[in-house]
């Protein structure tokens, strides 16, 4: 939900790369957004702080207020919200619009996955922050959780079979745990992953 067309461009191109994305619908003002979600139910609704002269988290309310199976993760490039202001609007987490798009894509598989992402200042989410892994240690982890191989997480994401190892090493240690089925069950139960 973003009042400029270059931005519902720009996410939609990134979100439709997305393996895990199946539709992306997109809205220019909070009534739109309203209609559409009550049409699609969406899993997960991205929604500027500022849409013109509607607030973005005022939107979010509404939105909860109406599906409130659908999970919202504000965004801006213009400002920010409190953690606190943000989730008692009924979201689950902020991005900002000056993040990679991998990263952006990352919160919202995170918050799509019943996290929440919310900048602890040193840029990592607070779920991933807490337990100290890296961006690219929760990619590697939700990548885990989906089943993926080695060689398939480092094609996804870029990496040398030997990187993803050290990758996932370090998310063991950093867990507790001895191997990927104690990983992703240790994740799910801290919030990690839904």
């Amino acid at each position: 939900v973003d009042d400029h067309d270059v931005v519902h461009w720009g996410f939609r191109l990134m979100l439709t790369q997305q393996p895990w994305v199946e539709r992306c619908v997109s809205a220019h003002s909070g009534v739109e957004a309203l209609e559409l979600a009550g049409r699609y139910r969406p899993h997960v609704a991205l929604v500027d702080l500022f849409i013109g002269e509607e607030s973005g988290a005022e939107v979010c309310e509404r939105l909860r207020a109406e599906q409130p199976a659908t999970r919202v993760l504000l965004f801006s490039g213009a400002g920010e919200i409190s953690p606190r202001a943000a989730r008692a609007a009924g979201a689950s987490g902020f991005a900002s619009k000056d993040w990679p798009a991998r990263r952006i894509a990352s919160a919202v598989r995170i918050v799509g996955m019943g996290g929440t992402v919310f900048s602890s200042g040193r840029g990592e989410t607070s779920a991933g922050g807490a337990m100290g892994l890296s961006e690219r240690e929760r990619d590697v982890l939700m990548l885990m959780a989906e089943g993926r191989t080695n060689p398939e997480i480092g094609e996804a994401l870029h990496l040398s079979r030997h990187t993803v190892k050290e990758h996932s090493s370090a998310v063991y240690r950093k867990l507790g745990v001895r191997n990927r089925t104690e990983a992703v069950q240790r994740a799910q139960r801290l919030g990690l992953l839904a």
